[in-house]
């Protein structure tokens, strides 16, 4: 009996493992599909995004609903117990990822309405380098919530750096554009909100990555030096 209810409550839990899953592709879709409608100017793409919004939304709903319907049957303890509140804790910033990539969708849609032009916009290259750096961390912290590893987990919270640094070249440069011609005050300003999104997609992807080192280590690393956290992992390996 005791092994059949063990097997049931895996089952439960590898089934919402799945669905974070799920849902992290879908948020990583709405992201590129964001910064294409920026690069293109297609209204409709940009459309489809802010209302997949509902969808993102609507899973973590489901998922926090499921994570506590575990908890209210299984009474889970130690490690179950701290597996379902970091997923709890990492479908939130999914779902603010989701939100993010809605902005940049709406800043993409506001750009070509008032007939600017996202490929020529200011600084747009440099917008996109971090764009990429920016997925690869979600796709790596994902990867590191499947496999629960937690090496992979450290060097997505190292690589946050990589993303505040570009933030702040990125809006010196348009400071320094804005002033040469103010002509392009409004679209470059809205590269900056595009710019600051894709920063904080870094943020909640480093937040992602930090649930998998308590998740499996049952340390708090949330606030502590990257440096600090690689070392304290190389101490209990």
């Amino acid at each position: 009996m005791n092994e059949h209810f063990s097997k049931q409550f895996d089952a439960e839990l590898e089934a919402i493992r799945s669905r974070v899953l799920e849902m992290g592709g879908l948020v990583e879709s709405q992201i590129r599909r964001a910064l294409d409608a920026l690069t293109s100017g297609e209204r409709a793409l940009a459309d489809e995004v802010i209302a997949n919004d509902r969808r993102v939304n609507g899973m973590e709903v489901a998922i926090d609903g499921e994570c506590s319907q575990v908890i209210v049957k299984r009474q889970p303890a130690a490690n179950d117990l701290r597996l379902i509140l970091a997923i709890t804790k990492t479908v939130t910033d999914l779902e603010r990822i989701g939100d993010e990539a809605q902005k940049i969708a709406r800043m993409a849609k506001s750009i070509y309405e008032r007939g600017g032009d996202g490929r020529s916009a200011p600084r747009t290259v440099e917008v996109r380098h971090a764009a990429q750096v920016a997925l690869a961390m979600l796709r790596n912290a994902l990867d590191a919530f499947a496999r629960l590893d937690v090496a992979a987990a450290a060097d997505v919270i190292r690589d946050d750096a990589a993303i505040d640094s570009e933030f702040r070249s990125i809006l010196r440069q348009l400071i320094t554009y804005m002033m040469e011609d103010p002509r392009t005050i409004s679209t470059a300003l809205e590269i900056v909100w595009v710019a600051k999104a894709i920063e904080r997609i870094g943020d909640h992807a480093k937040n992602m990555a930090e649930q998998v080192i308590y998740i499996v280590r049952g340390t708090d690393v949330r606030h502590t030096d990257p440096a600090n956290i690689a070392r304290e992992l190389a101490g209990t390996e």
